[in-house]
């Protein structure tokens, strides 16, 4: 058998029977084609975050977020304080866990390092 046979219901073609050879030359398509939609839904669902896992060994060792990022960064204590328009001792008070920054706090220090908010509070208040 070489030939497709189709399977009709009132008229119209519902099933295809394959001869074994065509269909071992064409399943890998549709693995493929799984893939593919796996591929697409994991993109749709992406927020575009990204955690270096320079930030992440940081954070494992101990470092509060916001000095992680701010070392992956490349900048000082000055630089952020500066940007974010806070004092130094205060941004180094929050670093080693000596203060809580407020929410706004959080937010133009995020600005400062360019991520999002969330990534600089820690989970369960540190």
């Amino acid at each position: 058998m070489t030939e497709i046979q189709f399977i009709e219901r009132d008229g119209h073609r519902e099933f295809a029977v394959v001869p074994i050879e065509i269909w071992d030359r064409v399943k890998h398509l549709f693995e493929d084609l799984d893939d593919v939609a796996l591929f697409d839904a994991a993109r749709a669902r992406d927020d575009g975050v990204r955690i270096p896992a320079a930030v992440v060994d940081a954070e494992l060792a101990g470092d509060h977020p916001i000095k992680a990022w701010r070392e992956y960064r490349r900048m000082t204590q000055d630089a952020v304080a500066t940007a974010a328009g806070l004092s130094t001792p205060y941004l180094s008070q929050l670093e080693n866990r000596k203060r809580d920054g407020t929410i706004e706090v959080l937010q133009k220090i995020a600005a400062a390092l360019d991520v999002p908010m969330d990534l600089l509070v820690e989970p369960n208040g540190g």
